[in-house]
């Protein structure tokens, strides 16, 4: 991946981390050509359940790839829904999941989901490895979280999990949730987020009326885990979630190859947080990108100018053939 990096150049029209954030997730592009999805519905537990989309493949010597969406988006995020096509493309068969509460599977669950939910990620590789024996894992921004923490926190990991993508993880989810609440650059996305969150939670209370209602608070992502995501999730207060739930405390102890991408101009995600990890995890920074934004001066060879799609495909692309 080390050549990919020096191959990106953010668009001239489109320089610095807010712009290129912006443009990433406000402008989505094409995606999900591949004729038809085979939806599933997994049981979390006894009351929650996820929808998780499936794009079938006839290449079965490949591994199967899951992708799994950030705060506040679904399958249908634009990103997902992109690279969802390009490897479906290139021969892959696509699980696009939906974390409890999210896309589709909105008002299933009686809570949603948040920066800890590794359990859940865990049913839903286990349902996904039942059909098929390889499985590459892609988890973007709180997903990346999610997926590093559920790597290396003492989990039994399925043997068919060959390997991981973290895409700007919010590994310190203190720092983050600071960050996103309180700086005034980042007030728009504060706003965009909890809008999204909102929409989550309506759903919930509208099909699960005695459950803890999220709508309490959503003013900021730090007032609405203090005021909702902790105690729903069962920690103690909000710093027993941070604490608990932030991956670089696990990083150390995963065993499985295992990647994350993250720009050093992430407005979310400080470079600072990765200083002095050390373990088997690789990590790579280009210089820019802002949060999974990566629109790229020149067009990469998928024929479009989005960078992170095309990191993505190489980095499936190497791992399955060392799976081989």
């Amino acid at each position: 991946m080390n050549e990919l990096l020096r191959d990106f150049s953010p668009h001239p029209a489109i320089r610095g981390a807010l712009i290129q954030t912006i443009i990433g997730s406000q402008f989505p592009g094409d995606g999900l050509k591949p004729p038809g999805k085979i939806t599933h519905y997994i049981d979390l537990d006894v009351e929650a359940k996820a929808v998780v989309y499936e794009i079938e493949t006839a290449e079965k010597d490949k591994p199967a790839v899951m992708l799994a969406h950030g705060m506040g988006g679904c399958s249908e995020s634009g990103y997902i829904k992109r690279i969802a096509s390009k490897l479906s493309a290139q021969g892959y068969g696509v699980f696009m999941i939906n974390h409890r509460g999210s896309g589709h599977g909105m008002g299933l669950s009686p809570t949603l989901w948040n920066g800890g939910s590794s359990n859940d990620l865990d049913t839903m590789v286990r349902f996904i490895l039942d059909k098929h024996p390889s499985l590459l894992l892609v988890g973007f921004s709180l997903s990346g979280n999610i997926l590093l923490k559920y790597l290396g926190e003492g989990q039994s990991i399925p043997s068919g999990v060959i390997g991981a993508l973290a895409v700007n993880p919010p590994i310190d989810l203190r720092v983050a949730s600071l960050i996103l609440s309180t700086h005034l650059s980042c007030w728009l996305f504060n706003r965009y987020y909890m809008k999204l969150i909102g929409n989550q939670a309506r759903a919930l209370i509208k099909n699960f009326p005695n459950a803890m209602d999220p709508r309490k608070n959503l003013k900021t992502i730090w007032e609405f885990d203090a005021s909702y995501t902790a105690p729903a999730g069962g920690y103690k207060d909000l710093d027993d979630y941070y604490d608990r739930c932030s991956s670089k405390h696990y990083l150390k102890n995963i065993e499985i190859p295992t990647s994350v991408l993250c720009s050093l101009d992430d407005p979310f995600v400080p470079p600072e947080v990765f200083k002095g990890i050390s373990g088997n995890v690789d990590f790579y920074q280009p210089g820019g990108g802002g949060h999974m934004g990566y629109i790229s001066m020149n067009k990469t060879p998928c024929g479009d100018r989005r960078w992170m799609d095309y990191v993505v495909l190489e980095w499936v692309n190497a791992m399955s053939k060392r799976a081989k």
